[in-house]
């Protein structure tokens, strides 16, 4: 079980979304997949992948590339058991250049609150790192704030 189950009320949807970016925000795959069945269904971009081992290796890959990863995640929409999200994360590549990746999830959940499908389109626009806006995981002081506005 991983609470909060479906079906989400606006604070157990924004629960679940707080937690996720907690999750990803420590750059641990393992720790990270644990939130997925073990069939879960992923699109990230244009790759198309099933299982949780795979979602290990991809995140895996991502955080080799994506050093300083940074994100907050934003509840957008909720209903039954499904949470569509908006996100924004930044990184910075081998060569020093800073990016910050624009994104929309939508996510479908199993009745045990495992997530079994998870769908991420995502552009990438590089930035200065005197633009940069977000620094680590949320603090306490942040925890309710919005994403920064583009």
């Amino acid at each position: 079980m991983r609470p909060p189950l479906p079906p989400f009320d606006r604070a157990t949807a924004a629960e679940k979304v707080r937690a996720a970016e907690h999750a990803w925000n420590t750059r641990d795959p393992e720790r990270v997949a644990a939130a997925y069945t073990e069939d879960s269904v992923w699109r990230n971009r244009d790759e198309y992948f099933v299982g949780r081992s795979a979602v290990v290796d991809f995140l895996t890959r991502k955080w080799e590339k994506e050093n300083g990863y940074a994100l907050r995640k934003e509840l957008w929409a909720f209903d039954g058991n499904r949470i569509a999200v908006r996100f924004q994360y930044e990184w910075h590549d081998e060569a020093g250049g800073w990016w910050r990746s624009y994104g929309n999830e939508q996510w479908e959940f199993a009745a045990d609150g495992l997530m079994s499908r998870r769908e991420a389109s995502i552009n990438d626009v590089a930035i200065a790192e005197a633009d940069r806006r977000i620094f680590g995981a949320r603090g306490p002081d942040e925890d309710d704030a919005p994403l920064p506005q583009w």
